[in-house]
């Protein structure tokens, strides 16, 4: 048994580990269109949606876009925009509701 409890918290770290780093997006952290973001690879850790939210003064704003991604990587994904005059916005993928990921985007015209 003393022996057991080890093994079982190194899988259980290993595996909270391996969760959340299967949810990510690479994208670049500036963007040059106000209706327009373009994503590049997201990974899911299974069905979900990448929602950009107007980014101002330290406080996520109103959904400006969103669009659906599975389970696994999704490659090339874009998100339309409401025309916007932002100079900032925040992308947040979401799985089961629940916020995985995020990052704040300039966007430079």
């Amino acid at each position: 048994m003393t022996k057991l409890l080890p093994s079982l918290a190194i899988s259980i770290l290993l595996g909270a580990g391996a969760a959340s780093a299967s949810n990510t997006f690479a994208l670049s952290e500036v963007q040059g269109s106000q209706t327009l973001i373009e994503l590049g690879t997201v990974v899911a850790g299974d069905h979900g949606r990448v929602a950009i939210h107007d980014y101002h003064a330290g406080q996520k704003g109103r959904l400006l876009g969103s669009a659906a991604v599975r389970a696994g990587a999704n490659s090339d994904v874009k998100v339309s925009l409401t025309p916007s005059t932002t100079d900032k916005v925040l992308a947040v993928l979401l799985v089961d509701g629940q916020a995985v990921a995020q990052q704040i985007i300039r966007i430079h015209n």
